[in-house]
């Protein structure tokens, strides 16, 4: 009886860890793209950000807040780590599950960053984080930690 006591334990302690299934997919420039072209009718906020970087850090929870706020419109927000594709495994999936991100989450993979960076937006200096606002025809790209006052201004702009 203690034994299956014992096992009833371990297996709702391990539920919550087995129940959060949160994906990091590669993704190409070309895929982002094609992504933002096949959904014209919603509005994209895509966020740039690394697991080294305290300002990212910091704002990731104002995005999870703002998809969680406007789920039945028609927003997509979009993580984009630009770690090393090496570290996708090691940092960034630990991070995320850590962090229990609820939002796409995406490791960029891009090779050259002065290729990527210009294609994403030419006024892009390739710091982080950066976000990146489009909806049809209008698009806005920010340099900078967000409030969230600031990321909902932005994304009410829209």
């Amino acid at each position: 009886m203690k034994i299956r006591a014992f096992i009833i334990c371990i297996f709702f302690l391990c539920c919550p860890v087995m129940c959060y299934s949160q994906k990091v997919k590669l993704l190409s420039v070309d895929q982002l793209q094609e992504r933002i072209k096949n959904g014209k009718d919603s509005t994209y906020v895509v966020n740039f950000w690394a697991t080294w970087c305290a300002p990212c850090i910091k704002e990731l929870p104002h995005f999870e807040k703002l998809r969680q706020e406007y789920r039945s419109g028609k927003l997509a927000v979009l993580l984009v780590s630009v770690d090393f594709k090496s570290k996708l495994n090691t940092a960034v999936v630990p991070f995320v599950k850590r962090k229990k991100l609820t939002s796409p989450v995406f490791l960029l993979n891009e090779s050259n960053p002065q290729e990527y960076i210009d294609r994403i937006d030419p006024s892009w200096s390739g710091s982080i984080p950066a976000t990146l606002f489009i909806k049809n025809d209008n698009r806005k790209f920010i340099e900078t930690e967000l409030t969230y006052e600031q990321l909902l201004t932005e994304y009410k702009k829209l």
